[in-house]
């Protein structure tokens, strides 16, 4: 076989198991928009996770963000879409701009610290809107910034007070910790809202601190009395740590934890420890029309080496291969709800909440480790609306061309939000399966939305 030839079979291999490749993927975990800034949090059984919105209409030479929006999970790899939490129009005092936030628990409410662009004092400040409930609403809580441009005096720029990560300790006390070019850092008072005592200024060039220097986006936490502190470094921005016995210092720079990769010239740290596991977020530019100002959230799955330090991290387009929990089809699922989609959107309205739309022939939905158990199911129903045609859901086990155990009609309903409830008989399915609804039906047009699915034994 000469060398043409050769090359030639290992193109035709490669193009024969992209596909493939594809319906293994979990990175980035979020498909159905452009994401930024992941902020992990656990409360209950649930991983909620709190991040920044791309708009798909970014220009390629800066951001448009303008609301933040909310996954949650409780097994890892199938992800659920939520209703819009909070906007930056909900801050009086904001330009616009929804930069890094982190959302914390304490004392019955959620605290959700942000970063924009002030009105009324020049620069970036930092503000905090608060909700009875991780899915919020959340709204403004002091009606002004908590930190404002004017507070911050040790850089000269006026995008220093960006990307606040907050952290309580053990014995109650909570500290705030910000900064682009420079690292600050404040306690918190008990209500949460206000600042207890002066704001303090970590030098970015402080090699014994920061290595290579700091750029940005903090994320701090605690391990088994050490105190952790992850950061971009750069621009591009790899991300890299320090660590500490005192939250508020003397810090001792360790490494890097994830090297420049990808496009996107930012990249920004959450780490979490979830049902035993620990994981790593951050984000790149690896979705279809992605770059540094249409980003996209990851996660990886890792271990500490013996001695606490944390190993360097690659990006994968794995990410989390084995999850955490089961899926249990006999309850209603929101159709929001997946592992991996193609070609699909989500919109949300006041009546429905969130929904699955732009559903064309061909596009699908993977749904990751369902059990069906030992009995099996025997009927699907989904919550569906078309103002055109309508179309069909076959439902495929393992693969997106795996045995059809059935095919449910979705029909013309007259009108978008006219929604109904449609039912058909599949083959009995037993045992843990991956899931996907793959949609046919004519082109070029969108075929029908999708709320919610549910079998039945």
């Amino acid at each position: 076989m000469n060398k043409k030839r050769i090359i030639r079979l290992c193109l035709l291999l490669i193009l024969i198991n992209l596909p493939l490749f594809n319906l293994k993927a979990q990175n980035p975990i979020i498909q159905t928009m452009y994401t930024a800034d992941p902020a992990p949090m656990v409360y209950n059984d649930t991983l909620f996770l709190y991040v920044g919105h791309d708009e798909k209409d970014a220009p390629p030479n800066g951001y448009l963000m303008r609301d933040y929006q909310l996954f949650s999970t409780i097994d890892m790899v199938n992800w659920t879409a939520h209703k819009t939490p909070l906007r930056t129009s909900d801050f009086i005092w904001s330009v616009g701009d929804a930069s890094a936030a982190q959302c914390i628990y304490r004392n019955g409410k959620f605290y959700w610290y942000i970063s924009s662009m002030n009105k009324f004092f020049p620069g970036v400040a930092v503000g905090v809107a608060s909700s009875d409930s991780p899915y919020g609403p959340f709204k403004d809580t002091l009606g002004k910034a908590l930190v404002t441009n004017d507070m911050t005096r040790h850089a000269k720029h006026a995008w220093d007070d960006l990307d606040p990560s907050v952290f309580i300790d053990d014995d109650g006390q909570a500290y705030l910790y910000w900064g682009n070019g420079v690292c600050y850092w404040a306690k918190l008072n008990n209500d949460m809202i206000s600042l207890d005592g002066d704001i303090t200024a970590l030098d970015a060039k402080d090699k014994s601190i920061f290595g290579p220097g700091f750029t940005e986006a903090p994320w701090v936490y605690k391990r088994q009395g050490l105190y952790y502190m992850i950061y971009a470094s750069g621009f591009p921005e790899s991300l890299h740590y320090t660590v500490s016995k005192n939250p508020t210092g003397p810090w001792e720079y360790k490494g890097c934890v994830m090297p420049l990769e990808g496009g996107s010239n930012t990249n920004h740290p959450g780490i979490i420890d979830y049902k035993g596991n620990s994981y790593f977020f951050y984000h790149n530019d690896a979705l279809p029309g992605g770059h540094s100002y249409c980003r996209s959230v990851c996660v990886e799955q890792f271990s500490y080496n013996e001695d606490g330090s944390l190993p360097e991290m690659k990006m994968t387009k794995e990410g989390i291969m084995k999850g955490v929990n089961k899926l249990n089809p006999y309850k209603r699922t929101e159709a929001e709800t997946m592992a991996w989609s193609e070609g699909i959107s989500i919109e949300e309205n006041e009546k429905i909440g969130v929904y699955v739309t732009s559903i064309h022939n061909g596009d699908y939905i993977k749904v990751r480790d369902v059990d069906f158990g030992n009995k099996g199911a025997s009927r699907f129903s989904a919550s569906v609306s078309s103002r055109y045609h309508g179309g069909t859901i076959e439902i495929r086990l393992d693969n997106i061309d795996g045995q059809l155990v059935g095919t449910l009609h979705a029909p013309y309903t007259g009108e978008w939000d006219n929604w109904s409830l449609v039912e058909t008989a599949v083959k009995n399915t037993k045992d843990i399966h991956d899931v996907y609804f793959v949609f046919k039906g004519k082109e070029p047009h969108s075929l029908f939305n999708f709320d919610y699915w549910m079998f039945g034994e």
